[in-house]
């Protein structure tokens, strides 16, 4: 079948969904991996099923090339050497060059034959995930996380400077000093990037019903805050909302996630998007969060993969909501060349108002440093402007 539209430029992402244990705060889609012969058989349906669907993607979306992929999860470095090698089999020959690809793994599962066979494969990017270094910390909210130091050593060693990180604020019981210690500990292995993320409560979860643990916001906002400041004196530029690194070490994937270009995705619960540049609308992908039916059929057997349309006004609030968590701010010209009118033009009065506050750059449409903190209020006001504009015709006459 022939694509809706041909994408050119085509990043990728690929859902591993398995886990050795389940963190409190996680909401991500993943099931727990069973031990031994069991668990074999689960990742060897897993593999034959993502080759099959890689396939198909492909033939009915196939790409002029793949700046990018990311293997997330879930915990892809559960799968191992082998298992992972035959992960990377099973998306074949991707077009394109100069290719940044990314793997996640934690420190439980990490091994320098796992880190050997990425790097084989042309994998150039690690993502670990350390969360905290206190024992304590990691054990309140049932994270694991043992030898933290070999494996950042394994990653320094086989990634030098070419690593990411990821830290979290705000666990229960979590003071200042901790997270500027575990900031230090962690910039002594010069990882190229670290993200750091202040905990949020999602609901369903099992620390949403232990909600009276975490500190209270203003502690916990002002925990974040300090690690963005130990971060940036020590070089590491807040590039994103929860995101830092030295220039020209950004992750180039996520930010064609924030800049909304296209990307393909594969595996439970993953989801694509897909912009036609001319009609300002665009296309999403999604496959379900639910292991068994998505081992089960054809990838076009109903309730498998969902297509959904995108109008005109939900990208348009969608290239707003991720390019405004950028330091820059969203891209401005492919804004305009989306939806005929520039960031500022679609929200004249919302951008006008937090200007006037000092938290909107005076020299074009993006937060200040002070003023991402506030990002989820601002996007309020982008939405309610977007839902009710004026002139009503500024947004939505035909080109």
């Amino acid at each position: 079948m022939p694509p809706e539209f041909p994408p050119a430029d085509c990043s990728l992402y690929v859902h591993v969904p398995f886990c050795r244990s389940f963190c409190d705060y996680c909401d991500f889609y993943s099931v727990l991996l069973p031990p031994g012969g069991e668990g074999g058989a689960l990742v060897e349906r897993y593999l034959n099923t993502l080759a099959a669907d890689a396939r198909r993607l492909f033939e009915r979306f196939p790409p002029v090339s793949v700046p990018t992929v990311y293997i997330g999860g879930g915990t892809p470095s559960v799968l191992g050497a082998e298992g992972i090698r035959r992960l990377f089999d099973a998306l074949g020959e991707l077009p394109g060059r100069d290719r940044e690809w990314t793997v996640e793994a934690n420190p439980e599962s990490l091994d320098a034959e796992f880190l050997h066979a990425c790097r084989e494969a042309g994998v150039n990017r690690l993502s670990l995930g350390v969360q905290s270094f206190s024992p304590r910390l990691r054990a309140l909210v049932h994270r694991e996380g043992q030898a933290l130091e070999r494996a950042l050593s394994l990653a320094a060693r086989f990634f030098p400077r070419s690593f990411s990180a990821d830290l979290m604020t705000g666990l229960p019981g979590q003071d200042r000093n901790g997270v500027l210690e575990d900031i230090a500990r962690l910039l002594s292995f010069h990882p190229a990037h670290v993200s750091l993320y202040a905990l949020t409560l999602e609901e369903g979860t099992p620390l949403w019903e232990r909600a009276e643990e975490v500190p209270p916001r203003d502690s916990a906002d002002s925990l974040w805050i300090a690690g963005r400041d130990a971060l940036e004196r020590s070089g590491y530029a807040q590039y994103e909302v929860s995101n830092f690194s030295p220039p020209g070490q950004e992750s180039r994937h996520n930010l064609r996630y924030w800049g909304m270009k296209n990307w393909l995705a594969l595996g439970p619960s993953g989801s694509g998007t897909l912009i036609d540049d001319r009609k300002g609308a665009g296309l999403r992908l999604n496959w379900p969060a639910d292991l068994a039916l998505w081992l089960a059929g054809e990838p076009e057997r109903p309730g498998r993969l969902a297509l959904e349309n995108l109008d005109r006004l939900t990208l348009m609030k969608e290239s707003l909501l991720m390019g405004f968590r950028l330091g820059r701010g969203p891209d401005a010209p492919l804004f305009k060349r989306r939806f005929g009118v520039s960031p500022e033009e679609a929200v004249p009065r919302t951008l006008a108002k937090w200007r006037g506050r000092g938290l909107v750059a005076a020299e074009g449409p993006a937060l200040t440093r002070e003023g991402l903190l506030f990002l989820n209020s601002f996007l309020v006001d982008v939405f309610e402007e977007l839902d009710h504009p004026y002139p009503r015709a500024v947004l939505f006459e035909p080109r």
